[in-house]
């Protein structure tokens, strides 16, 4: 995607062809740093502290990692440190385990130097692979926008809600749930996105406010609890959210909030969508409110905010009493009775373990290919 017309992924090799560099995600809207990300370390805690998150994107970055650990050590014993090292990152978004599974498999079986330039470049496919299945993921979901405007008067603007930053941002380049409205947006239909601030963290409002805006796409900033009023009055059209986890049923895990969207969605029979790429998909799963791990994280994400006061700083203030204790779950689980569709990168289908399997028949009775 494009920042004021620079084309742009969210993490990359270096001209050197050593040094992986990605966007510091906790400086925007504000500021557009790029971080290196020279040791195994510099990996776990760009992903435990949020500096890349959404699940693609925290799979291709755990991929990196691993080639990077495999530096310092690339035996069998090397290999599952940076492997475990990973893993407890995050627990929600099942893409990092996925991702080092993959690199275990490319590697098994290799030693040395041909392990390690293995390791580079099946980090590279996953990047590559990730572009391709949103970009597939948007194509099926235009079919969506598409047929939402032919209902719509002549030049009428399509209006889609989207909840927390399931843009490019959170993969390595499209975006799952904003990959339909980008390809919308360049086929000439009009649309515009109703963006959650998503609290805690705001990542609507600081992450897929920014990219819309600098991919020129039309936007509104809502507060988390406005999009059921919308609905009400028909302002919405249309809801694409992402997915952290989805089991073999269609039970979703999402940023906290999608739940409550999704209830008011069914509530004014609005079509909710979630845009699941196939690594998000967890075969082994089959009751997601019961079986999902729910990461909870820090209560300074709720006490605090952070943004930027008249004189251009950054600041985090306190926005609760002192001594309030705050809860902070970060994922909430979307049953599939109030999925419409899954759009994955091989079409859309019913939120159902049917629908499901019969688009990817690899992967079922956890057997991968």
């Amino acid at each position: 995607m494009k920042v004021d017309g620079t084309p742009m992924r969210t993490i990359w090799v270096a001209a050197d062809g050593r040094t992986v560099q990605i966007i510091d995600q906790t400086k925007l809207p504000h500021r557009l740093e790029i971080v290196d990300l020279p040791r195994l370390e510099d990996v776990c805690r760009a992903i435990r502290d949020m500096l890349v998150r959404g699940a693609p994107l925290i799979g291709a970055t755990a991929a990196y990692g691993v080639a990077i650990g495999l530096r310092e050590d690339a035996s069998d014993a090397g290999l599952e440190r940076a492997c475990d090292a990973l893993a407890v990152t995050r627990p929600t978004a099942i893409n990092l385990r996925w991702a080092l599974d993959e690199m275990r498999r490319s590697l098994a079986g290799l030693s040395g130097s041909a392990r390690l330039e293995r390791a580079w470049q099946r980090a590279a496919e996953i990047c590559d692979e990730d572009v391709a299945i949103n970009a597939s993921i948007g194509r099926h979901g235009l079919e969506l926008l598409r047929a939402v405007a032919a209902g719509k008067a002549p030049g009428e603007t399509v209006q889609v809600l989207t909840h927390c930053n399931a843009g490019w941002l959170a993969t390595v380049d499209w975006g799952t749930a904003t990959a339909p409205i980008y390809m919308a947006h360049e086929a000439g239909i009009k649309v515009h996105v109703w963006v959650d601030e998503t609290r805690p963290r705001n990542q609507g409002a600081s992450l897929t406010a920014w990219e819309l805006g600098h991919h020129g796409v039309p936007h509104t900033v809502i507060c988390d609890n406005t999009g059921g009023h919308l609905m009400q009055h028909a302002q919405v059209d249309i809801c694409f959210v992402g997915t952290d986890r989805t089991t073999a049923t269609g039970d979703v895990a999402n940023k906290i909030g999608t739940y409550l969207e999704a209830l008011a969605a069914h509530d004014n029979g609005v079509p909710f969508y979630v845009c699941a790429p196939s690594p998000s998909i967890d075969f082994t799963l089959s009751d997601g409110v019961a079986e999902i791990p729910i990461e909870q994280r820090a209560p300074e994400e709720v006490t605090e905010i952070s943004g930027r006061p008249a004189d251009g700083s950054i600041a985090t203030v306190q926005i609760t009493p002192d001594g309030s204790p705050a809860g902070n779950w970060a994922f909430d689980v979307t049953p599939a009775r109030l999925v419409t569709g899954l759009v994955t990168e091989r079409g859309v289908t019913p939120a159902e373990r049917q629908g499901i399997a019969t688009l990817f028949p690899e992967r079922v009775m956890g057997t991968c290919v």
